[in-house]
């Protein structure tokens, strides 16, 4: 029996206690996708479960029932937005991946739109929802937390907070998620030399259920983005972050040493002054910071496994060809459907 088809369009869905929205939400995907497809193209819809305890497992289970392209992603548990979308990229097949929230706020009927932009060159789409059906306890952290972004990384989006996003296959590939780096993704990808771009998407109020975030998302978020800054900046030259810090730390002890001895030399009594204290405080904290740049350099060169650049092709003896590509086995996840 021949492989079925590669898709040419994914939909990872990650859902939790979404109940009421998961069908609605599927047949519009199938009416859009279908809408954009050209003949004998097909698409698969991946929903993933991040610890539902309502009805929304057996929700998608009936889809997966009736559509061959419906798939069912059931974690074990709750393991946060990030993991339940790696689950989802992992399986994943298609040629562009579209990521979309399971509460109907984001309307499929903007896909078309997200080709078209990814059709002009660009590797990575994202929403922009300039019209926000959200209350202002949302919508407020979440503009501080865009500036803040774009402030940091340069980056200039918009709302990168946004969940409508569409993927070439090679930004996943090449983008590694961890702890709660998904709203961070086109910053990664950004970093990786991928060209990215934005779209204004309809944004609809939430109807059904209630949001899954509270208070402390945008306090984790400021934690990843310091995260992300280090990384950016940082992640194969950790010596450059702490040595400079090491280094202005020990030099500020050394002249504090070098003042006091000086003091000495003339006869002062310096052995009860608060200076001395912390001129040997900052010298032995200005080596141990030194130190750990050094160790930090030592764990980059030992684990360094991928190498830092992509190449977009290859052109030898007047031919052009696409950059070689590896990929790891992914795997096995239970499947429904």
């Amino acid at each position: 029996m021949s492989a079925p088809s590669r898709p040419a369009l994914s939909f990872v869905i990650p859902f939790l206690n979404e109940e009421a929205t998961l069908e609605t939400l599927y047949e519009r995907i199938a009416e859009n996708a279908r809408g954009v497809l050209r003949r004998g193209e097909t698409f698969e819809v991946i929903f993933v479960d991040d610890g539902s305890t309502d009805g929304s497992v057996k929700a998608v289970e009936r889809l997966a029932a009736a559509h061959p392209e419906v798939v069912l992603l059931e974690l074990q548990g709750n393991f946060g937005k990030s993991a339940a979308l790696a689950a989802g990229f992992e399986r994943a097949r298609g040629r562009i991946v579209f990521t979309l929230d399971a509460d109907l706020q984001d309307d499929p009927k903007e896909i078309g739109r997200f080709l078209e932009k990814l059709n002009e060159g660009y590797d990575l789409v994202s929403g922009y929802k300039k019209k926000r059906n959200d209350p202002i306890s949302k919508v407020l952290p979440s503009r501080v937390f865009n500036w803040m972004v774009r402030r940091a990384t340069g980056i200039r989006l918009h709302d990168v907070n946004c969940g409508f996003k569409a993927y070439r296959d090679v930004v996943l590939q090449n983008v590694r998620l961890y702890g709660e780096m998904h709203r961070f993704i086109p910053v990664l990808a950004h970093w990786k030399r991928f060209r990215i771009a934005e779209i204004p998407v309809e944004h609809h109020a939430r109807r059904f259920g209630k949001s899954k975030f509270g208070g402390g998302r945008f306090f984790r978020g400021l934690m990843d983005l310091l995260t992300v800054v280090f990384l950016l900046r940082y992640e194969r030259r950790p010596a450059h972050f702490f040595g400079g810090i090491g280094l202005a730390t020990l030099a500020l002890g050394v002249v504090f040493g070098a003042y006091l001895t000086v003091l000495k030399i003339l006869g002062q009594d310096i052995g009860r002054r608060p200076l001395l204290i912390l001129s040997v405080l900052l010298i032995v904290v200005g080596v141990q910071i030194l130190a750990t740049g050094l160790i930090a350099e030592l764990l980059v060169h030992m684990n360094r496994n991928d190498l830092p650049y992509l190449v977009r092709r290859v052109v030898e003896h007047g031919k052009v060809s696409p950059a070689p590509e590896t990929a790891e086995p992914k795997p096995e996840v239970r499947v429904a459907g």
